[in-house]
């Protein structure tokens, strides 16, 4: 990560919240949980992720259950903050969520 980045403060945060209805903000990250009809579905956001993860060069901490996928994104080389880079991948997987049966 750049060392351009810098944290968001709180203002920010909330308006760009206003843009990602599901998510929340908990602990210095940003948090949203998926639900999925079967495994395989969740299975397969993740690698999905990870790609778009190698794209961007940001990575979250993903949690996969059975039938449910959670997602933990914060910036580490800034501190474990919150950055405009957080929002980015977090929008990214918003868009893939749908074509994966994700709700």
């Amino acid at each position: 990560m750049s060392a351009q980045v810098e944290p968001l403060g709180d203002p920010e945060i909330q308006d760009r919240l206003l843009d990602l209805p599901d998510w929340t903000v908990d602990d210095n990250q940003l948090h949203r949980s998926y639900r999925f009809d079967r495994h395989f579905q969740a299975a397969a956001m993740v690698i999905h992720i990870a790609q778009i993860q190698e794209e961007l060069g940001h990575h979250a901490d993903l949690t996969l259950g059975y039938n449910r996928l959670v997602v933990a994104i914060t910036t580490h080389s800034i501190g474990g903050r919150i950055s405009y880079l957080d929002f980015g991948l977090a929008r990214r997987i918003e868009e893939i969520a749908a074509g994966h049966g994700a709700r």
